[in-house]
């Protein structure tokens, strides 16, 4: 099973970091890859949410995934439901724990490539690690520097 895992320090208290990664809505500012996400269900019972939402990318390409929020650990769990491909399944889990600078903040992701796609695993797994480091930076950026909240409040008025 092809696995990347990459972490980043952000200089952000760990709730904080928790809340603005897993507010969906607010990934088309966070990720440049995603042009629209939309919640489809959410259902909170305790220190539990989970999430249908569906994602677009620049491409017009949508897929729906679920998550699922651990607000006491800060801990997400996800995987992509509809379409899979180019995947035979994609399992996510980011966690925010408490570092001395900040919050340490994991992402991992446990895949399995559909047999019919055409790029070979390498490649694949050397595209997704230096997207994945690319996202983190970004999404360090945007926390640190307020950026995330002020786009946030623009796109809401």
């Amino acid at each position: 099973m092809p696995r990347i895992q990459n972490s980043i320090i952000i200089r952000k208290d760990p709730q904080t970091v928790f809340d603005i990664t897993n507010d969906i809505e607010r990934w088309p500012i966070l990720f440049n890859e995603y042009h629209g996400a939309k919640i489809l269900n959410r259902e909170s019972e305790g220190r539990y949410t989970r999430l249908i939402f569906q994602l677009t990318n620049a491409e017009g390409n949508t897929w729906r995934s679920q998550r699922l929020l651990d607000h006491q650990q800060m801990v997400a769990t996800a995987e992509r439901e509809e379409p899979l491909y180019p995947f035979a399944y994609m399992h996510l889990k980011w966690t925010c724990e408490a570092a001395p600078e900040g919050t340490k903040m994991t992402w991992i992701q446990d895949f399995e490539l559909d047999p019919k796609y055409p790029d070979p695993l390498p490649v694949v797994l050397d595209r997704m690690n230096a997207h994945t480091i690319e996202n983190q930076q970004n999404i360090k950026e945007k926390i640190e520097s307020g950026q995330a909240d002020k786009l946030a409040a623009e796109a809401v008025s």
